[in-house]
């Protein structure tokens, strides 16, 4: 470490909670009650004449609205206060092009949640080994799991604390996600050597040096088809399509327009909480291999992928049907499993942390060039495994995804790197000097 340099970082952790039936019950009661505050600001906001909308307009309605309405006043006052930032957060987000308008949240489609703001309420200590004490307005004192050294006691102080909460309802169950705030020294440089990645579905990180990353599990179902719950066992898997059956069955009888009944639901609480299971899996998949990757490697780079054309639908127009639709979707359903974009999130903040750095590199070409004559030749790629080189003076012939992982790691050495990817911590600022982006 160099200690002349300081950062300060911004991080979140996620922790679960350990409740009541009775206390699962007032998180209930409080996060549809939020929701509801959200509802009600929306339609007084866009129902007031543009020259009468304010924030504190907006304040004095949801404490009126709070002393008249006692369902909303089970909804903390700070928790109130944080909607109405958050809403006011949505619309210049929306005038400023980084978002569309705000609306209206619907009962069983929105997350629930409660945010706590302010991190002194929660007097966060640590009981055990594997558990910790945290206190929730309007709650008590409430068990967590305690699974990564939190800046409490001792160890916090004004530049390393918790600086709020916010939680979050899931089909496991109730989460608290601590708002963390730490001022460190700025790591030293990584002595480690450069990697190139490429990301893909059956090879999920192809490394230019051969040290391939994959599940540990096959991708791919006996058939050849793409395994969409690989992150399942098999008695799992058998219990989700049992459920899945379940659903359309009990579905089947449900006429247009009527209301799903509570069994149905159950049963659609039943297949989210498989499905939550497997993607805490793929998760935690990710974050250990993150750290593995971001502490041998002193340069990562990876391809800036955008992947919302990616997973584009293929379907086209009643005049104009796509093609190979059926494939299209599949191949959709297994890019979005690998959650490529969150893999390079954690890379970016785990080589910062680490002294390292992350570079982006244009997508285009990487697949189809060969990486050790620079060429591009029509069918060299003969499948989605290998790669043929058809320039006659070459011939390589190899893995697909090792080439592209090294035509990654050469173009960042050729100067094709875009703007390095932002890391968890950013430069300290001097005390009551705002950032020019704040200005």
């Amino acid at each position: 470490m160099s200690g002349d340099t300081v950062v300060e970082g911004r991080s979140g952790h996620r922790a679960r909670l350990w409740l009541s039936p009775g206390q699962v019950a007032v998180l209930d009661a409080q996060a549809h009650a939020a929701r509801a505050m959200w509802n009600l600001l929306h339609e007084w906001w866009t129902m007031m004449p543009q020259g009468h909308r304010s924030l504190q307009a907006a304040d004095a309605a949801i404490r009126q609205a709070r002393k008249e309405v006692d369902w909303l006043a089970v909804l903390p006052a700070q928790a109130a206060q944080s909607v109405l930032k958050t809403y006011h957060r949505a619309w210049i987000n929306c005038w400023e092009g980084r978002a569309g308008a705000p609306n209206f949240k619907t009962r069983f489609r929105s997350a629930m949640a409660v945010d706590i703001p302010q991190g002194g309420h929660l007097h966060v200590k640590r009981v055990h080994r594997r558990w910790g004490m945290v206190n929730i307005p309007k709650l008590g004192r409430v068990r967590f799991r305690w699974t990564k050294n939190l800046p409490v006691g001792k160890r916090a102080n004004e530049q390393n604390r918790i600086t709020g909460a916010r939680l979050v309802k899931d089909p496991l169950g109730w989460h608290i996600a601590f708002r963390i705030q730490t001022l460190e020294p700025q790591p030293a440089p990584h002595p480690g050597p450069e990697v190139g990645i490429d990301a893909g579905v059956t090879i999920p990180l192809a490394l230019s040096d051969g040290n391939h990353q994959d599940h540990g599990r096959p991708a791919r179902l006996p058939d050849g088809k793409a395994d969409r719950d690989k992150w399942l066992n098999a008695d799992e898997k058998a219990t989700l399509l049992r459920l899945e059956r379940r659903a359309a069955h009990r579905k089947s009888f449900r006429k247009p327009g009527e209301r799903t009944s509570n069994r149905l639901r159950r049963t659609y609480d039943q297949i989210a909480s498989l499905r939550a299971r497997a993607k805490r899996r793929a998760t935690d998949w990710q974050h250990k291999t993150t750290t593995a990757l971001a502490r041998t490697y002193g340069v990562i780079v990876v391809e800036q992928l955008n992947i919302e054309n990616m997973v584009r639908s293929a379907r086209g127009t009643i005049d104009e049907p796509g093609k190979n639709v059926a494939a299209k979707a599949g191949l959709n359903r297994s890019i979005s499993q690998e959650a490529w974009g969150r893999t390079a999130a954690m890379l970016a903040y785990k080589t910062a942390q680490r002294g390292g750095r992350l570079h982006k590199v244009p997508a285009p070409g990487t697949s189809l060039a060969c990486h050790a004559c620079g060429v591009t030749t029509p069918g060299s790629r003969q499948d989605q495994a290998r790669f043929v080189c058809k320039n006659t003076v070459c011939g390589w012939d190899g893995n697909a995804d090792l080439n592209a992982a090294r035509n990654v790691l050469h173009l960042y050495r050729t100067g094709h790197a875009l703007v390095p990817a932002a890391g968890g911590a950013v430069a300290r600022h001097a005390r009551r000097v705002k950032p020019t982006t704040a200005r």
